[in-house]
Parts: C-alpha cells; structure tokens; sequence
C-alpha cells in the first residue's frame, strides 16, 4: 500500500511538473509564434512567391545549418555562457573532412563515412578545448571563443590554402542535399537534433543539472552538482553540433569553402536569444530556439525575395538581437521586482 501512494504521489508531481513547463513554455512563446505568424501574413501578401512549397521548403533547409548549430548554443547559453566560435568550427569541420575525402582514393561509402567522423572529430575537440579554458583555466567565454573563432578561421585558411574544396563521396553529400520520401535530409538532420536536444535538456539528469548551473552556478556546486564537469560538456555538446552543421552545410554544396559560416556565429546567437533563452543563464528552451532559428529564416528569406539590400540584412539581423537581448533585459528586471 505505500509503494502505491509514493507511486501515485511521484506520478502527480511528474505530471505537475510538466504542466507547469508547459504553461511556462507556452507563456515564453505565444509572443514569438504570433510574431512568426504576423510577418509570414504580410510577406503573403508583399510577395506572392512566399507561401509557395518551394519557398518554404527553401527556408527550412536554409536555416537548418543555423539551427542544428543552435542546438548546442542552447545548453552553452542556458548555462550563463556563450559560444562565438560556431562558425568557425563549422567550417573548419568541413574543410577538414573535405581534405581526407578528396585526398586519397577511398571506396565512396567508406570515403564519406570517414569524412562524417573527421568532421565530428574537429568539432569535439574545438569544444573540449572551449569547455577546458572555461571550466579549469576559468577563463571569460566570450574572450576563449573569440580567440577560438580567429585561430579556427586561421586554420581553414592555411589548411585549404584559401582553395575550395569539392567533389565528394554521394554518402557525404546525402546528409546535405539527399532527400527521404521527397523530403530533404537536412530537414530531418534538424528536427532530430532538436528532438535529441530537447530530450536531453528536459528528461535528463544532465539536463536539470544545466539549468541548476545556469540558475545559480555556487548554490549548484552547493548541491552536490559537479559545476565544472557540466560546463566542460556543455561546450563539447556546441563543438559537436557545429560540426554536424558543418557536415549538413558542405554535402549541400558538394564543397567546403575557406570562407563557409563567415559570420553564422551571430545567426546563431539571434535565433537561440529570440527563442527566448536569456542571456543571464537558467532559463530558455530547444523549443523556442527552434522558433527563434524560423523566424530569422522567414525574415532573411522575405528581406532577400522583397530585393532588399544583402548589407541591410544584417543590419537588421542586429536590431532583432539587440530588441531580444532587451526584452530579456527587462524581464530580468521584473522578475527581481
């Protein structure tokens, strides 16, 4: 009989749990799918070609690279952190792997297959050496990933002699420009990050234990929660995600370019705060990054069918940063209050 109360019990505080971050979620978020909704509508009717399949199904894999890059932003953000060297890694992930592809013979499955594991090799070891400067040298983020992202871009130049890369393994190139039951890859290569980042983040141990840190890093340490073990991985898990993006990025265009990701750094960064993850560390969600990482899709893709000026796009990709990053502010603010 008490194993049936403290079952009963255990599984009300389970599904109280989740109603709570689902009203949470759902709060966060309301704003943002509204938003998506309200700038989608008056593209409708500025372009016509905006709502078509093609259209659409253009700025779903365009943004993909962003946001399987974003998944592991996510965690790094949550935890009070910030990862500028994404774009680097990216393609520095890609150009590596392009250089063991096309430099020997290889069968072309075993080719791509190995390609594939160079690239993730690049970006775990990027991030571990993120997350060791961070966790053990306690060194600031934002200046380590700085200097990652210069040293990282550095490295693609003088690997790749500033050359283009190209023609690879079909078994690489699949993951970027193949396609399943008429849908392309890089759309289930994102939803399956996202899926995996939202499991990991809401349904693991691991996952509370970011947040813990994120919220209040000493009474974490406090509790028992190995602080430094959680930052160092949090950073692998970007380094890993960045890589992927890269592999997605360079099989869509049978190339790896020196240039590749110049700049993917600050789409990432917008679409994971837009999301609603602040900045402050403890709060923000896979979920909403997702909508964050569509919504600048929608945005870049309107702005570039409505022939808007490219150097205006980032510009304005700016002004949605700084309105996030205020907006978080003074949420912040209230929450104190």
């Amino acid at each position: 009989m008490i194993r049936t109360t403290a079952t009963i019990d255990e599984s009300t505080k389970t599904t109280n749990g989740r109603r709570a971050y689902l009203a949470t979620l759902t709060s966060d978020l309301g704003p943002l799918i509204a938003a998506l909704i309200a700038i989608s509508i008056v593209l409708s009717f500025l372009t016509p070609s905006f709502l078509t399949a093609s259209n659409l199904t253009n700025v779903i894999i365009q943004t993909s690279v962003i946001g399987i890059a974003a998944v592991g932003g996510t965690f790094v953000i949550i935890t009070g952190g910030i990862d500028l060297s994404v774009g680097s890694v990216v393609a520095l992930a890609g150009m590596i792997a392009a250089q063991v592809m096309t430099g020997k013979p290889v069968d072309a499955v075993a080719g791509g297959l190995i390609g594939i594991a160079v690239a993730l090799a690049v970006g775990l070891i990027v991030g571990a050496v993120n997350g060791a400067s961070v966790t053990w040298l306690r060194l600031v983020p934002f200046i380590v990933t700085l200097a990652t992202l210069a040293s990282v871009r550095g490295l693609t130049l003088a690997v790749s002699d500033g050359v283009t890369k190209y023609g690879f393994p079909k078994s690489f190139d699949f993951l970027g420009s193949g396609a399943i039951a008429g849908i392309r890859v890089p759309v289930f290569a994102m939803l399956l990050m996202f899926v995996l980042g939202h499991i990991v983040l809401r349904q693991t141990t691991f996952g509370h234990q970011v947040f813990a840190v994120g919220g209040n890093r000493e009474a974490a340490r406090l509790a028992g929660i190995p602080v430094k073990k959680v930052l160092f991985l949090v950073y692998v898990i970007s380094g890993l995600s960045a890589a992927v993006a890269g592999v997605v990025l360079a099989g869509r265009l049978d190339s790896a370019l020196p240039s590749a990701a110049n700049g993917l750094e600050l789409q990432v960064i917008a679409g994971i705060v837009v999301g609603g993850t602040s900045l402050a560390g403890g709060r923000g969600s896979i979920v909403g990054t997702l909508v964050g990482v569509l919504l600048i899709g929608v945005i870049n893709n309107g702005l570039t069918l409505l022939g808007v000026n490219p150097f205006y796009t980032q510009f304005i990709q700016g002004v949605v940063i700084f309105a996030a990053v205020l907006l978080d502010a003074l949420s912040q603010r209230r929450r104190r209050v």
